[in-house]
């Protein structure tokens, strides 16, 4: 190889031959294979020059104290990607479309009382949903102590907002129907769904009987006190709708808050380790930041209190368009939509063979309904409703109620079950609910 070749090219192979893409004639300049390699070779020593470069900006970053403002957009976007997997991640949300629709259609058409029914009941399904999660993850944030209060309180939030609405409607009956019916639908229905969604899974499911037991008992001392007024009220010596019986059930419903605290304090305080989870799933679970639950919690609480007015507007002419009586909605509807996210939660913890899990979120759901619900619900009237709301239930509800707390107390006093269980507590239900359809009550009770 002449001199000018080694000039010519970038270099030799060991051999003295010329690399390939080198030119023969060094003083005739390069060829094109060389020139494409000593730029790829210059692209490459730049790119490692970035590379290094970004590499020291990150490392003096990370030594330094972080940006306020990069931190903080970074935390809101993070919190809008979680909102938004939640969202993506489960189907019952994404009927919250229907939510904006029935807003519009209010407004749009405002007479069209079935097509608003319909639209208010599939809007509501979503909004609890996601109040529930968002209450879960509130109470996930702020302890066990709070936590456990803010569950026990708001988880009935759907239906109190509901049942508020009715009671300044005016509409009783529907107020004592969804009182009532949420109860039944508790106690029975979600409890008989559990136990066959998870018997088909596995051969026999056990749980805690002590902490069932407790939960059991507390019902049936619940709705024994609840009822009290409709069992003295067809004594012929008290006359019906009077304030005898107004001032009784005011008595009666502060003394059911008082014990209301005093389940609190005793299953969160004092004795919380009786109702010890002995579940055999998997517990670990990510919730929410806390400032998209708060967040969350109030705006949906607004919107379900709006939907609520619609679909309690609607009700009546939508009942007398389906065949339903008021009772029956409340009863059926109103309890079925308003638990529809404990539905969710309660059912994945059976197929999970969660079974303390479900029967906490059943007979203590039904629990708060008669001890926190229904009493403050009676005080409400006093200042939101046309007239005083007293406890006095048509036969019929008290026979259903009292039904189902009997049987949920047998059905979980053994700790152990099977799905055939759960079958013979949903025929139960249906009978409740057939009864109600063909036969509804005579009066406003």
């Amino acid at each position: 190889m002449r001199r000018g070749d080694i000039r010519s090219c970038d270099r030799v192979d060991p051999s003295g031959k010329t690399l390939a893409g080198c030119d023969a004639g060094g003083d005739r300049g390069l060829g094109h294979g060389a020139f494409s390699s000593r730029a790829m070779w210059a692209s490459d020593r730049t790119a490692a020059r970035l590379l290094r470069r970004t590499l020291r900006q990150i490392n003096t970053r990370l030594a330094g104290p972080p940006d306020p403002s990069i931190s903080a957009s970074m935390e809101r976007a993070a919190d809008m990607q979680t909102l938004l997997r939640e969202i993506r991640n489960t189907p019952l949300l994404w009927m919250l479309v229907f939510v904006p629709i029935v807003l519009l259609a209010e407004a749009a058409a405002p007479h069209s009382h079935t097509l608003l029914f319909v639209l208010a009941v599939l809007a509501i399904v979503p909004l609890a949903a996601l109040l529930s999660h968002a209450t879960e993850a509130v109470a996930a944030k702020t302890g066990d102590a709070v936590g456990g209060l803010l569950n026990a309180t708001l988880g009935n939030l759907t239906e109190l907002i509901i049942a508020i609405t009715a009671l300044r409607a005016g509409q009783y009956l529907l107020v004592k129907a969804s009182i009532a019916g949420a109860i039944v639908t508790n106690a029975v229905f979600m409890l008989g769904a559990c136990l066959l969604l998870g018997g088909l899974r596995y051969h026999v499911q056990e749980y805690n009987r002590a902490g069932a037991r407790l939960s059991s008992g507390l019902l049936l001392m619940a709705t024994v006190a609840l009822l009290a007024p409709s069992a003295v009220a067809d004594l012929e010596h008290l006359p019906q709708g009077g304030g005898i019986l107004n001032k009784l059930s005011v008595g009666i419903s502060v003394l059911l808050m008082v014990a209301y605290a005093l389940g609190l304090l005793f299953s969160l305080g004092t004795h919380k380790e009786l109702f010890a989870s002995a579940d055999h799933g998997d517990d670990k679970e990510a919730h929410w930041p806390i400032g998209i639950a708060v967040g969350t919690l109030l705006v949906v609480t607004v919107l379900v209190a709006l939907v609520s007015e619609i679909f309690v507007e609607s009700v009546q002419k939508a009942a007398e368009t389906f065949g339903m009586s008021p009772a029956f909605v409340g009863f059926i509807i109103v309890s079925l939509v308003g638990a529809a996210a404990e539905f969710a939660v309660a059912f994945g913890a059976a197929r999970k063979d969660r079974l303390d899990m479900v029967v906490s979120i059943a007979l203590g759901s039904a629990s708060q309904i008669a001890l926190f619900v229904a009493p403050a619900l009676v005080l409400l009237s006093y200042v939101v409703g046309p007239t005083p709301m007293n406890l006095q239930f048509w036969p019929g509800a008290v026979t259903m109620v009292m039904i189902a707390t009997v049987t949920s107390a047998f059905i979980t006093a053994s700790g152990r079950s099977a799905w055939f269980v759960g079958a013979l507590m949903i025929f139960i239900y249906a009978v409740f609910a057939l009864t109600l359809y063909v036969v509804p009550p005579a009066g406003e009770g």
